[in-house]
């Protein structure tokens, strides 16, 4: 967490995990709006907005706060379209980005007013009507090939395969549509600043060569997101600035000055590293290898789980204790169950609170009930310094609100 959150927070948190009790995610509401500012100072005075990833924090409270600050939305479920019209988007205001989409689905975005982006050629030709502007998603190629969350075209589910994506605008240009834009997969969670920059500046490129082959033209190319946080202490961070100056020398080198809009989809550099889950030590023992158990599970946080994905971990009120390497786990009845493993902390005690840092961006977001372990709640706070639940916990009434009872037991 950054310096200033932690300044902010950290003098009030025992009083605040006193009341609330534990675990929760805790959002800096005047660092994500700050993250917003600097992405959209850096691209200057060109066309160009900014559509947060709804997928990375969907909480209403969370995308107002950037809906004031300017920002749009990219949505990829009806769902996600249905949480940006209840805090306020409008026509224009959210980017339509999914896959493997019914035309149910299709039909709310396009009622919605949303830019729709086609991941396949087959989701297009399903569609009874074209919307507005047509834009396709490139699979994953050149340096956004490299990403093991993505894959290459080879074995992405992702987008068009780049030497079907003339064709595929010639098809929609024969069926009536004469807008057009591009939507790139670039990266993900990348913190190399120039592969960042050129993986977006390949989209440009193909973009310009695409629409030369199939006799249109761009209003936007929509580089998408992908851009890392520094999870670990070492990490360096994106310089946003470097990122967005690429990116504009490329769209004026191919397309001149007045050259098509730019677009981006980032989710977890504006919300990601201003968020902490807050949990508590509720269990130390030895079964071969030194074990802190905590009363957060990776129900509440499953990145780590699913990817190896590393979160630091800190135990901010615990100094001067002798240090030693330990794993630190959940409850679920799951191995896999760990948030880190043969970390070096000050020794663990029963009810120290413990911060999981970096989960402002698909973390609550990713949560699930295994086990019957509810999600926790959300809080935030404010630019003001108050804090405020966002979202309650959930309750046993929530986790059984969906059971029928009534059932042929014959």
């Amino acid at each position: 967490m950054s310096v200033e959150f932690a300044e902010r927070l950290l003098p009030r948190l025992p009083e605040i995990v006193a009341s609330q009790g534990t675990p929760f995610h805790i959002y800096d509401a005047r660092g994500i709006v700050a993250a917003h500012k600097a992405l959209a100072r850096a691209f200057g005075e060109i066309p160009y907005r900014q559509y947060f990833a709804v997928k990375a924090l969907p909480n209403p409270a969370v995308l107002a706060l950037l809906r004031a600050a300017g920002s749009g939305f990219d949505c990829s479920s009806p769902v996600e379209l249905r949480i940006a019209a209840a805090v306020g988007a409008r026509r224009g205001d959210v980017v339509f980005t999914s896959n493997n989409t019914t035309p149910a689905e299709y039909r709310s975005a396009r009622d919605a007013g949303a830019l729709i982006t086609f991941d396949d050629r087959s989701f297009a030709e399903k569609a009874d009507e074209l919307p507005e502007v047509v834009a396709f998603r490139v699979s994953p190629t050149g340096l956004a090939a490299g990403s093991p969350l993505m894959g290459d075209a080879a074995h992405s589910k992702f987008g068009v395969p780049a030497g079907e994506l003339a064709a595929a605008y010639a098809d929609a240009a024969a069926r009536g549509a004469r807008r057009f834009g591009i939507h790139g997969m670039t990266c993900a969670n990348e913190l190399d600043t120039g592969r960042a920059a050129q993986a977006a500046a390949d989209v440009i490129r193909l973009g310009a060569r695409v629409a030369e082959e199939a006799g249109i033209e761009l209003e936007y190319v929509n580089v998408g997101g992908g851009l890392g946080i520094p999870y670990r202490l070492d990490d360096e961070p994106i310089d946003i600035t470097a990122y967005a100056d690429e990116i504009l020398a490329a769209r004026e080198k191919i397309f001149g000055v007045d050259g098509p809009r730019v677009i981006t989809e980032i989710g977890r550099y504006v919300t990601g590293p201003h968020g902490v889950l807050v949990t508590r030590v509720i269990n130390r023992c030895r079964k071969g290898h030194e074990i802190a158990g905590v009363d957060a599970s990776m129900s509440s946080l499953m990145r780590p789980a699913m990817y190896g994905a590393y979160h630091h971990v800190s135990l901010p009120y615990a100094e001067g204790r002798p240090a030693g390497r330990f794993d630190v786990v959940g409850a679920l009845c799951e191995n896999m169950d760990r948030f880190a493993v043969g970390r070096e902390l000050p020794e663990p005690r029963d009810g120290d609170i413990a911060l999981i840092h970096d989960t402002g961006a698909h973390g609550h977001a990713m949560g699930f009930t295994y086990n019957g372990r509810l999600r926790p709640a959300e809080l935030m706070l404010t630019d003001a310094g108050d804090v405020v639940e966002i979202r309650r916990a959930e309750t046993y009434e929530d986790y059984m609100a969906t059971v029928r009872w009534e059932f042929d037991r014959g």
